[in-house]
């Protein structure tokens, strides 16, 4: 069974705190060797492979009521980024990533888009663009004329639009009625 611990260091030596309860009574062992910690006790066991090494000689392990604090004598006075050595992790082959030029891509659609579109459908798609690349203010311009002329002025400056208004202005050989009701 493995037990908890925790640690902290200082410019020369490593301090780790085991808790384990009474653990003079339950037989407990220390063992320190230049990179290894391994301690039991009754049923209990903790092994840590060191980030760097140790002096032995140093060391030392003292019980307490409710835990085992074990110093460890640092050999250079490096700061121990952790207490463990990880395992270096398995190199793994990376499929390559094939980056993508969204902007291009974009140009490119609308390019077949417009390619794609004729007489009326094009000139949607010209609003429909102009709409969405414009600022809220222009876009409420844009609503504002068009609901209020009945679909026949479209504006794009808010100055103009925002005074009064919107009249009917049907196109050229035509004239505007009012539905009846």
């Amino acid at each position: 069974m493995s037990v908890r611990y925790d640690w902290y260091q200082s410019e020369s030596k490593v301090v780790i705190t085991v808790l384990l309860k009474n653990a003079t009574e339950k037989n407990y062992a220390v063992k320190i060797e230049s990179k290894k910690l391994h301690m039991t006790a009754d049923g209990y066991e903790l092994e840590i492979q060191l980030l760097h090494p140790v002096v032995v000689d140093r060391c030392s392990h003292k019980a307490y009521q409710s835990k085992v604090e074990i110093t460890l004598a640092k050999e250079t006075g490096v700061r121990w980024e952790t207490l463990e050595e990880k395992a270096a992790p398995a190199a793994v082959a990376l499929p390559k990533l094939h980056t993508k030029n969204w902007d291009q891509l974009v140009n490119e659609e609308e390019k077949k888009d417009e390619k794609e579109a004729k007489d009326e459908a094009a000139l949607n798609n010209l609003f429909k663009r102009i709409y969405s690349t414009s600022s809220p203010e222009v876009q409420k311009a844009m609503n504002k004329s068009f609901s209020e002329s009945g679909g026949t002025v479209l504006s794009t400056n808010w100055n103009e639009v925002g005074k009064d208004k919107v009249s009917v202005q049907p196109p050229k050989g035509t004239e505007f009625r009012q539905w009846e009701k």
